[in-house]
């Protein structure tokens, strides 16, 4: 596993920044089937999801539902790269008309969506998580870790956590 550093200026559309761009590129093949549950602005998957519907996104639904729709094992590849805070999740919402529940606000929300990511990627599938923290999709859902980018911008702003895991197995439980 490799653990690197970079500083980078924050950009609220993360693959924008150049050195995340750099890590995405080194696991990503554009013949891979790839999703994205959260993609924003961002084109890079094949098939790709937003609430909002001012990003033109394949899908304009809840991400854990838009992950129910895949088959298990069909994916190769998925991006997760979703709010990274509560405050985060209620704007999301909010800027879509959707009021957010108290299950959105509790730790099950991401533990839902790395149950079905674990559950549609193949096994030799990649994963590539962004956040605040490493935890990932983790070894007891079949994921090795591969790599960990840190990326330091600065001043009062959060760090950004690139964590690169790839499916070896399927769910340990």
């Amino acid at each position: 596993m490799e653990i690197s550093r970079q500083w980078a200026m924050p950009d609220s559309r993360t693959f924008n920044i150049k050195c995340i761009n750099s890590f995405i590129m080194k696991y990503f093949n554009v013949g891979m089937l790839s999703i994205d549950p959260f993609a924003n602005q961002n084109k890079i998957a094949k098939i790709t999801n937003d609430l909002n519907t001012e990003y033109g996104t394949t899908y304009n639904i809840d991400a854990l539902d838009f992950l129910k729709t895949f088959e298990s094992n069909s994916i190769d590849f998925c991006f997760y790269d979703p709010p990274y805070s509560l405050r985060q999740i209620s704007e999301c919402y909010k800027n879509v008309g959707i009021k957010t529940t108290t299950e959105m606000m509790q730790s099950s929300w991401r533990s839902n969506h790395l149950a079905e990511i674990s559950r549609i990627l193949k096994v030799g599938g990649y994963c590539l998580s962004f956040g605040w923290n490493s935890s990932g999709i983790g070894l007891n859902n079949g994921f090795e870790l591969q790599e960990i980018l840190l990326v330091c911008h600065g001043g009062s702003h959060n760090d950004t956590i690139c964590v690169c895991e790839k499916k070896i197995q399927g769910r340990l439980f």
